[in-house]
Parts: structure tokens; C-alpha cells; sequence
């Protein structure tokens, strides 16, 4: 087994599975810039290693990524642009590269953190998770690609009602939807996710990255659009005034008063 672990992110290769496990479980890993960064570095890499065959993305402890980190980026704001471009790179890494990649939700997945297990090829829910995008709560849109993954998964309707309303959904309601592709008792999705990743892992590297290709050509003809579409559309908001609002109300734990 190869292992590397930093501060946020832990990588394990082994059996040709490279385990990659958010490590911030006192903020439900929530996600910083540097953390996106690393993630997107480390899937990217994968795909110029011949020993990777499959990628498994999860959470540590009783989440998976509950979304950008605030409370990090009051304390240390960043320019809008790179928070975007860091985030867009992360998910253009999961769906481009060229191996099968499983998410594990283990636990609550919101804003960006949606974005990333629905860029993955097979995506497994516990019981336990739900699925938010609560963007529009704090004065912002979806991002990551959100905008074109949840409507091409579950049709504009239901996606309009994640999106607009910033309401969550719960792990049965997203399988039943076909946001995922199936849910599991907390006990047993572990276990699944194991048996689904060696499975892949033996498999036809090539033959996989093709089926890949050509799943996403069909399904997500217009990512770049729709990434390049909400990092205009975030930039402006995340200076904007109901941001700021929305945001102070959030670490506050009170209702925003947009303007």
C-alpha cells in the first residue's frame, strides 16, 4: 500500500484503488481552497499513474463535504475567480480522468460537495446522507457544475426545487430520483463501495476510460458551458451585499434579512 496524508486530505493506493478521504470532520469537511486544490491535484494525478484503476472519493467521520468552508474564508478571503477556478478544476479532474471514479457519501453532501459526488461515474449513498444545495440560502447560485450535473441526473423539475428553494434531499428520495445511483444502510456501504471498486479495478482500463468518455459526451456535452456560466454568475455574487448577509447569518445561526 502507498499512503500520503496532509492536513486535510489522505490518499491510500492499494490493489490499483486510490482512497481518497477528506480529512476535516470537526467542520462536517467542509471544504477550504487549499483542500479543493489538493483533491483536484491528487485525481489528476491518478490519471497519469498506470497502478491507479479506480478512484474512491469520501468523507471522514459522519460526512462527506458539506460545501466551501465559510468560516475559512472569512478568515482568510480569497479572490472570487481563483475560489472558482479551483473548484471548476476539481470537478473537470473527476470527469475527465480517464478511470472509474466511486463517490462514498457517507453523510451530508452540500454545495460543492453535491458537486462532487454527482461528477463521479457511480455514486453510493448511506442512509444517513442527504444532498443539499443550499446556495441560494446565503445569497449565491450553484456551482461546481451543479447547474448541469442535478438536472441531467434528476431531470429540471426536481433540480429546480434543490436549486430555488435550498431544500435538502434525503438519501431514499435521491435514489428514488436517480441522483445516485443506489442507497445503502450506513453498515453496508462500505462494503459495497469495496466490492464495487475491485470490480472496476480488475476490469479493462482502457475499455472503462472509452465507456467513460462516451457516457459523459452523451450525458455532460455542456460542462465547460455551465462551469464557465456560474463562475460569471458567482463572482458577481460572491461581492454582492445579500452574500455578505447571507453569509454573517450562517456563522451567526440566524435567518438572513436580504436586501
Amino acid at each position: 500500500m502507498t499512503a500520503a496524508t496532509t492536513e486535510s486530505l489522505r490518499s491510500e493506493l492499494a490493489d490499483g484503488i486510490l482512497r481518497l478521504t477528506i480529512t476535516r470532520p470537526r467542520r462536517m469537511n467542509a471544504i477550504d481552497l487549499s483542500t479543493m486544490r489538493a483533491l483536484g491535484e491528487a485525481v489528476s494525478a491518478a490519471g497519469e499513474d498506470d497502478r491507479v484503476r479506480t478512484i474512491v472519493i469520501t468523507g471522514e467521520g459522519k460526512a462527506f463535504c458539506t460545501g466551501a468552508d465559510l468560516a475559512a474564508g472569512a478568515a482568510d478571503p480569497q479572490d472570487p475567480g481563483v475560489v472558482m477556478d479551483t473548484a471548476n478544476g476539481l470537478v473537470r479532474a473527476i470527469a475527465s480522468v480517464p478511470v472509474p471514479v466511486v463517490a462514498a457519501v457517507n453523510g451530508p453532501a452540500a454545495g460543492v460537495g453535491v458537486s462532487i459526488a454527482l461528477a463521479a461515474d457511480l455514486t453510493y449513498a448511506a442512509e444517513s446522507a442527504y444532498f443539499l444545495l443550499a446556495f441560494v440560502n446565503i445569497g449565491l447560485m450553484p456551482d461546481g457544475g451543479a447547474s448541469l450535473l442535478v438536472p441531467a441526473a434528476i431531470g429540471r423539475a426536481r433540480a429546480a426545487e434543490m436549486a430555488l428553494l435550498g431544500e435538502r434531499v434525503s438519501a431514499a428520495d435521491a435514489e428514488r430520483f436517480g441522483l445516485v445511483a443506489r442507497t445503502l444502510p450506513d453498515a453496508e456501504l462500505a462494503a459495497h463501495v469495496d466490492a464495487v471498486a475491485a470490480r472496476t479495478a480488475a476490469g479493462p482500463r482502457r475499455a472503462l476510460a472509452l465507456t467513460k468518455q462516451a457516457l459523459n459526451a452523451s450525458t455532460l456535452p455542456e460542462l465547460d458551458a455551465a462551469l464557465a456560466r456560474e463562475k460569471e454568475g458567482q463572482v458577481e455574487l460572491l461581492v454582492s451585499p445579500d452574500f455578505a448577509e447571507g453569509a454573517a447569518a450562517m456563522l451567526e445561526k440566524r435567518p438572513a434579512r436580504f436586501a
